[in-house]
């Protein structure tokens, strides 16, 4: 266990870090410390004005680039602009669809934004980057069970909390194969994989009518969620603590779920190097960019 806060963070003076989703919640609060810290942070972004004027209020050296994970042509725009090389790449945009929805390429949303948008620009960005990969996960990836039959829901009977877990439990494989592949080529990039616990944050706000379990689920949060300055630690200690290779972090209290970060474990499923290395093929296939590792 370990009492690391954001006055812990090293000098980062020098250091470039790209922060997805950065313009709420957790991702807002992670690019926040880190441009506090010295870092020049990009915040990459779907709403140009949303980010521009989160940027307005932080400190530091902070850019402001348009990116939709939910469309490959964006990811490849965005990682086509890239100047200099990344020393932080935090895969922290995420989505919990209301519904099912489907991305620019047709992938169902979940799947495709918080895993496959990730994979994509992590592999377009490969060779420049020089320091550390975290991808924000989470627990509810312990619920979850792929279907490589049918990644895109497109013969099941969608399930959005499934859906969900799915999602998070590919965001583990990838950071695995990932951290497993770099190792292999003999590439001093890290990779490690971050639970921000439970965050009150917008991914729980849905418009249209509630259900039981969207009552339920608001009470919880309501009731023992942290803020998001709390959620990014682990983030954050991801970033720069010394860690075992392919670390997952997460907070130390209440089953994970709120407290400093610490190291914890994950599924089963997220440890099997198969498992890894299948959604690893099947992911270069959907996006059809070929890895270089």
């Amino acid at each position: 266990m370990t009492d690391f806060s954001v006055r812990d963070l090293p000098d980062l003076t020098g250091r470039r870090a790209i922060v997805t989703g950065a313009t709420g919640g957790i991702g807002r609060a992670t690019a926040r410390a880190l441009a506090g810290a010295g870092a020049r942070v990009v915040l990459a972004v779907r709403d140009r004005a949303k980010g521009d004027a989160v940027a307005a209020a932080m400190p530091g050296d902070v850019e402001v680039r348009e990116l939709d994970l939910s469309d490959l042509e964006s990811v490849r725009k965005f990682a086509a602009g890239r100047r200099g090389d990344v020393d932080l790449l935090i895969a922290n945009a995420g989505l919990s669809a209301p519904a099912l929805q489907r991305t620019a390429q047709g992938f169902e949303a979940d799947f495709g934004v918080n895993h496959l948008g990730h994979f994509a620009l992590t592999l377009l960005l490969l060779e420049h980057l020089t320091g550390r990969v975290v991808i924000v996960s989470s627990q509810a990836e312990r619920m979850a069970r792929l279907d490589f039959d049918d990644l895109d829901w497109k013969r099941r009977p969608y399930r959005k909390s499934r859906a969900y877990n799915d999602s998070k439990l590919a965001n583990l494989l990838f950071a695995a194969e990932l951290d497993r592949r770099l190792a292999a080529a003999g590439s001093a990039v890290a990779v490690h994989a971050a639970h921000p616990g439970l965050v009150a944050t917008d991914i729980y706000h849905h418009s249209g009518p509630r259900r039981v379990s969207d009552v339920l689920t608001g009470f919880v949060v309501r009731r023992f969620a942290q803020d998001a300055e709390q959620g990014a630690l682990p983030t954050l200690y991801a970033a720069v603590a010394d860690l075992p290779s392919g670390s997952f972090v997460g907070p130390s209290r209440l089953a994970h779920m709120r407290g400093a970060p610490e190291l914890i474990n994950r599924s089963k499923a997220a440890r099997d190097p198969e498992l890894a290395g299948r959604l690893w093929r099947a992911s270069e296939q959907l996006v059809a960019i070929p890895a270089r590792i």
